[in-house]
């Protein structure tokens, strides 16, 4: 079930991922996440993790904290 914070995460996290010219590819590529995993993310349909959100945050090379400054 999608919740309102998972939608706003995945959001702002295609937000950042645009805004760094990236595909969901590319940021699987640097996270090491499947871009069907990401893809899943962004449309709020996933509950992620901690180890994820900082294999992501990594590859955008952000502080994890930005993912929730429009939450």
């Amino acid at each position: 079930m999608k919740t309102k914070e998972a939608i706003e995460f995945g959001k702002n996290l295609r937000q950042l991922r645009l805004e760094r010219g990236f595909t969901q590819e590319k940021l699987g590529d640097l996270s090491g996440l499947h871009r069907n995993y990401i893809s899943s993310i962004e449309r709020g349909e996933r509950n992620i993790g901690l180890v994820s959100m900082l294999k992501l945050a990594t590859a955008l090379r952000i502080h994890p904290s930005q993912f929730f400054d429009y939450i």
